[in-house]
């Protein structure tokens, strides 16, 4: 535990290194932090803080720079104490998104790679927590039908089915009207979904042409991988340090591994407050980096990630209030899309 004037001292080390990127000493500590005590004083705290592993001292400089432990304890008192500066203001027009969950994503991933210049990563809802927007069966040729699903995140299926003989095109229409009336807003992977093509009221025919149709609905699901929308990587690059660049290529070809990264982020996903990882927390290659993160949703459950990974020196009062901001759109938005479908 420390005490108030030892979390005050730290805290302002961290912003001030953040900010400058140079090395925080006792002096400057007085003459710029605002602090009410002597420059002793300052020096007994930092020099405690040092002896905690919180703070070090680089080998070419007096001033003090933070540790690991250092960056984490105090994005951890970030995550508990109320926001000082206010909420990021973070907004999605729904009109200019089209109403699709992955539009809406991209978006928020460039505005979170805008605003803090670090690496953005946003995650999508799994495919089977999603809803069957529209189905449209079409008769192509005689004996060609093409079905094809939207679902309610704006994900499309298509698939075109060759049959041995015609199709009755009253059959096709048949299939389309039923198909909608039946699975609008049905979660895809759900038995309610799978029932509807089971149905022992209906007709042999139908029941055997709607089993041919079925196949659209699977290849939605067809993938394990969760799909993840990245930006800022360009940014990222350009605003490194050259003793940061190698971290930040590290962070890059971290991208090529993003099931990962996912695992990451789930690991820590908590529905009810943001999170951050720290270095050694972190998988060996991302040792020089951190993860700001916080979940979007539902009430009744979490969807996704909204994240940002950087270097350890990053300004973590505004990646977490960003990411916070994002996730409370997100999750409004995504409330909007589900209940709509």
């Amino acid at each position: 535990m420390l005490t108030d004037r030892q979390r005050e001292v730290l805290r302002i080390v961290v912003e001030e290194y953040v900010a400058t990127s140079q090395p925080v000493g006792s002096k400057h500590l007085v003459e710029r932090s605002g602090l009410r005590v002597s420059p002793s004083t300052v020096r007994a705290a930092l020099a405690e803080l040092e002896r905690l592993g919180l703070l070090m001292h680089p080998h070419t400089s007096a001033g003090r720079v933070p540790t690991e432990s250092g960056y984490r304890y105090y994005a951890s008192e970030v995550l508990e104490r109320p926001e000082r500066r206010g909420p990021e203001r973070f907004a999605l027009d729904p009109t200019a998104v089209r109403s699709e969950i992955e539009a809406a994503l991209r978006a928020t991933t460039e505005m979170l790679a805008g605003a803090t210049r670090l690496l953005a990563l946003v995650s999508a809802p799994p495919l089977e927590t999603t809803t069957v927007r529209h189905v449209e069966v079409l008769l192509l040729q005689p004996h060609v039908v093409m079905c094809v699903v939207i679902t309610a995140t704006g994900d499309v299926s298509k698939r075109a089915f060759t049959f041995d003989g015609p199709v009755d095109p009253g059959l096709v229409d048949w299939a389309a009207q039923y198909l909608n009336e039946q699975l609008a807003g049905l979660q895809l992977g759900t038995t309610g979904l799978r029932r509807r093509f089971e149905d022992k009221s209906l007709g042999t025919v139908e029941r055997s042409f709607l089993e041919a149709l079925k196949p659209t609905f699977i290849d939605l699901l067809g993938s394990d991988e969760q799909r993840v929308f990245v930006g800022g990587a360009a940014n990222l690059l350009a605003d490194a340090r050259r003793e940061e660049r190698e971290a930040a290529q590290q962070l890059l070809e971290a991208l090529e591994r993003r099931a990962a990264l996912l695992a990451i982020i789930g690991d820590a996903l908590d529905p009810k407050r943001p999170f951050v990882r720290v270095g050694g927390e972190l998988e060996p290659a991302l040792h020089d980096a951190a993860l700001v993160g916080a979940s979007y949703g539902l009430a009744t459950r979490s969807l996704g990630a909204v994240s940002l990974l950087g270097p350890v020196r990053m300004d973590y009062e505004k990646a977490i209030r960003t990411v916070r901001a994002a996730a409370r759109e997100l999750s409004r938005f995504v409330e909007d899309v589900y209940e709509a479908n």
